[in-house]
């Protein structure tokens, strides 16, 4: 059983222009996916030819916030255009909001019932948004240690109960194993009870966010967790290179996050 493999155009490659990254990722065989795709050349990233497997789904509000949970739906219906030019078939959304940096934009370090109840309703509205238009909304987890303090219900483990809840086909996880590393650890135990219920997962490893076997995470052992579970979705690297910015360091990163899953 084989994975489709893709790679995050805005974290490899960084002395090259975005359309370039995406069309060296694309000449190697793998999808890509985007961050915020607004003010970048739609036209120009559909001529590459390139499969788009994400994009960041929303620009503004809180999913799990109830002053401004109608700021996802809103931004999310505004960028289903885009999505549906480039293809793309997950569109990714975060339990609150992150600013510059990745940094949360209101931190809060205390989830309550009401958080739980919103996030519910949210991932429903998507649900109904993302089924209208043939797109599946992927609500991904966080480590909240050291690269996005503040938020709530970012854990893997929030995150899956959550959509399990809402239990949508167009409401998955996307399934961040470096974040669930840093924050919880476990983690063939969480792609295994987490299976039918993720859309697309993401890997680099830890320390560092380099590509797998940089760190301590054992990728081959998850690789083969994985085909035992009957997974064959995309897995996608969203890992900056160990040798830096370069071609070279580029293409080594892309050869060895291959090498971890075939």
């Amino acid at each position: 059983m084989s994975f489709r493999l893709a790679v995050c155009a805005e974290m490899v490659y960084g002395e090259l222009p975005l359309i370039e990254r995406v069309q060296r990722i694309h000449e190697q065989g793998f999808e890509v996916e985007l961050w915020d795709t607004r003010g970048r050349d739609i036209q120009a990233l559909a001529a590459t030819g390139a499969k788009f497997s994400s994009m960041s789904g929303y620009f503004g509000g809180s999913v799990i916030d109830s002053a401004n949970s109608h700021e996802v739906l809103a931004s999310a219906e505004k960028l289903i255009p885009t999505a549906l030019e480039l293809g793309v078939e997950r569109m990714v959304v975060h339990p609150a909001e992150l600013g510059e940096g990745g940094r949360a934009v209101r931190p809060t370090y205390r989830s309550t019932g009401e958080m739980w109840l919103t996030g519910l309703r949210t991932l429903e509205k998507l649900g109904e948004l993302g089924e209208k238009h043939g797109i599946t909304f992927a609500l991904e987890n966080l480590n909240t240690i050291l690269d996005h303090p503040g938020i709530p219900l970012a854990r893997a483990k929030d995150t899956h109960a959550l959509v399990h809840a809402v239990n949508h086909p167009n409401v998955k996880m996307m399934l961040d194993l470096y974040h669930a590393q840093i924050g919880e650890g476990n983690l063939i135990e969480a792609v295994r009870s987490a299976q039918s219920e993720i859309g697309e997962i993401q890997v680099a490893d830890v320390p560092g966010r380099f590509e797998p076997g940089t760190g301590e995470i054992n990728y081959p052992a998850i690789a083969k967790a994985l085909r035992e579970a009957g997974y064959a979705g995309v897995i996608g690297m969203e890992a900056g290179a160990v040798g830096g910015h370069g071609i070279e360091a580029g293409d080594a990163a892309l050869a060895a996050f291959r090498a971890s899953f075939t």
